[in-house]
Formats: C-alpha cells, sequence, structure tokens
C-alpha cells in the first residue's frame, strides 16, 4: 500500500510495526538501541529514519520534528489502543498533576525528555498513531486534547455551537 495518503499517525504506525515494533527481531532490537544512544545527526543517517522521512514528506527544515519523533517512538514497546495523555492519567494517575502541568508546559527538548519519561511511566506502552500525530503537530490543541485525555473527559466538539435563541 502506498504511504501518499496517509495521515501523519498511520505512516508513523506502519514505520514503526515493520522497523522497531517487532522486537523478536534481532534487527529491530539493533536499530532500537543504535536510535536511542543516537545524537540527532546520527539518528538522521539511519536508513530507516530517511525512510520515514520519504513517507513523511519531510525535508531538512522538518529534521527536529522527525528526530524528536523517533527518539520517542524508540521508547515504545507495544501498541495500544490507548493514547498515552489517558495511560497517564484518569482516577489513580501514574504521573501526577504537578508533571502533567510541567509536560504541557514543556517545548524543545524539555518536551522530548518529560515525554521519554512519561512513556517509560505508561508500561512503554501506548497508541503509537496518536503519539506520532500529537509530536508532530505538538501545540496548544494537542496540549488541550491531553488534558481531557487525562482527566478522562470528553472533550468538546471543535466544531460545535450553542444555539441561542
Amino acid at each position: 500500500m502506498s504511504e501518499q495518503g496517509k495521515g501523519t499517525g498511520a505512516i508513523a504506525l506502519g514505520w514503526w510495526s515493520t522497523n522497531i515494533g517487532a522486537r523478536e527481531s534481532s534487527s529491530a532490537r539493533a536499530l532500537s538501541a543504535r536510535l536511542r544512544r543516537a545524537a540527532p545527526v546520527t539518528v538522521l543517517c539511519e536508513p530507516a529514519v530517511q525512510q520515514l522521512a520519504k513517507n513523511l514528506s519531510y525535508g531538512p527544515a522538518q529534521a527536529d520534528r522527525l528526530v524528536r519523533l523517533v527518539s520517542l517512538l524508540v521508547e515504545v514497546r507495544e501498541h495500544v489502543g490507548t493514547p498515552l495523555a489517558s495511560r497517564l492519567g484518569g482516577i489513580d494517575p501514574i504521573l501526577s498533576n504537578l508533571r502533567f502541568q510541567r509536560l504541557m508546559r514543556a517545548d524543545g527538548d524539555e518536551l522530548t525528555a518529560q515525554l521519554r519519561r512519561a512513556i517509560g511511566m505508561a508500561d512503554r506502552r501506548c497508541n503509537v498513531a496518536a503519539l506520532a500525530n500529537d509530536v508532530i503537530h505538538w501545540g496548544d490543541k494537542t496540549r488541550a486534547r491531553w488534558c481531557f485525555q487525562y482527566f478522562g473527559a470528553d472533550a468538546p466538539a471543535e466544531n460545535s455551537k450553542e444555539i441561542i435563541e
């Protein structure tokens, strides 16, 4: 199936499943280990990462986002249907409210470090496609959705309008 027409999350999930998610494969374990320890330029030198960049239609201008995405995807061991924010929060949260607030304020390298720790706290299991989409499109809308997911509330529909009569 062609990567063209797929969303960011679907492309990243397919890449993760093929290159990193198959932990029974020695090549997947080796790539994951190399990527976890690599400097940003070394990450970009991996052929598998270049294939992901090609599938996402990313070039040098998006290198930082690509490196962040890959460095977080290698931390995930199991793809499940639950988004990371939901796994972290809920009735008995595994990430404290204060740490979650700190995560919501983070950007750049601090965001990457905070998300890496959060993935570890979630037993390295989350929805890979949702994580990838959120990492690539990190901003106020993503943060707001994470807040609703963390607290287990339904987010209001974006297009809902109150009708005042």
